[in-house]
């Protein structure tokens, strides 16, 4: 595994192995292992958490990084995307690209001699999902044992959320209105995983249906950047499916709240649900960091690295 560019760059071990080591990397705390190792943040969108996460990761592993906004370097526009990775490879050891296309990152990757990390494209969010599945385990145990119930539009993160769980054996419920659904061709890609693992997956457009004795209710923005002059009409769409008390009561009385953040208040949640005792959002947020240095640990040695948990993919 060179890359990680979707999450079906894993097998179940080696997902579930890369969690583990994201918790045992979470309870180590700083550790010097990648000194002199260098990541470039090449983003084309911004972000709060993604690059925190990244850069506060990558130092407590005793690397450096290098931010590159969308005008110093223009991805396929200033200069071609090949050129840029090739350019990349010479400089610094790991890349993450937080893009408008996938296809952008596919590429990077194709031509990138050191390993790319996707932070973000508009398929898929796999650095979320495994800060998702991280925190999961942290709060509910065993997933095998788990049912998440993922309410609103089948996104990038929902994607990549979808193909995560399909690696720990969770059951995956999807509530979403018509033509807003996972694409098919995550569906498909996930069911042929949860053959091995064992996860259940539905699809419905009755946000109740899907919450019903979940463990986990999982909410995401109705409007993605770049989708801005769909909002109203998303507003109208949406509505039904507003995460608020009405609906969880439905789940389980010990079921954790997840958002991927930025949350719109009133809009996808309802105001102070994201503030309640159940709510894990900012544990979330936490272990984006967590996760993404098992993630880079991982790509740049495995076993080389002498970092207790470490195993190649």
């Amino acid at each position: 595994m060179k890359d990680l560019v979707s999450i079906a760059d894993f097998n179940s071990e080696s997902f579930n192995s890369l969690i583990r080591d994201a918790i045992e990397m979470k309870h180590d705390g700083w550790r010097d292992i990648l000194d002199r190792k260098i990541l470039a943040l090449l983003f084309e969108k911004p972000s709060l958490r993604t690059r925190v996460s990244f850069e506060v990761a990558m130092r407590q592993l005793g690397g450096t990084t290098i931010y590159l906004s969308p005008a110093e370097v223009g991805l396929g526009r200033r200069e071609s995307i090949p050129d840029i990775a090739r350019v990349l490879s010479r400089y610094v050891n790991i890349i993450a690209a937080r893009t408008f296309t996938h296809q952008t990152v596919e590429e990077l990757a194709r031509y990138s001699d050191v390993p790319v990390i996707n932070a973000l494209s508009d398929q898929e969010h796999p650095c979320q999902a495994l800060a998702d599945i991280m925190t999961i385990i942290e709060k509910k145990g065993d997933p095998k044992k788990l049912t998440l119930a993922y309410i609103g539009d089948g996104n990038n993160v929902a994607s990549s959320l979808l193909l995560a769980t399909s690696f720990t054996g969770m059951n995956f419920r999807i509530a979403a209105p018509p033509g807003y659904m996972v694409p098919d061709r995550y569906l498909q890609l996930a069911k042929d995983f949860a053959i091995e693992s064992g996860t259940e997956i539905f699809c419905t457009e009755e946000p109740r249906q899907a919450v019903q004795n979940a463990d986990v209710v999982y909410t995401d923005t109705w409007t993605s950047m770049g989708q801005e002059s769909e909002t109203e009409q998303r507003r109208k769409i949406f509505a039904d499916y507003q995460i608020n008390s009405e609906l969880l009561s439905f789940a389980r009385p010990d079921a954790i709240i997840m958002h991927c953040l930025p949350a719109h208040h009133g809009a996808e949640v309802a105001a102070g649900i994201l503030d309640s005792p159940n709510s894990v959002v900012f544990d979330q947020a936490e272990n984006r960091m967590h996760a993404q240095k098992a993630l880079i640990a991982r790509l740049l040695g495995g076993l080389e690295i002498p970092l207790a948990g470490c195993r190649p993919i």
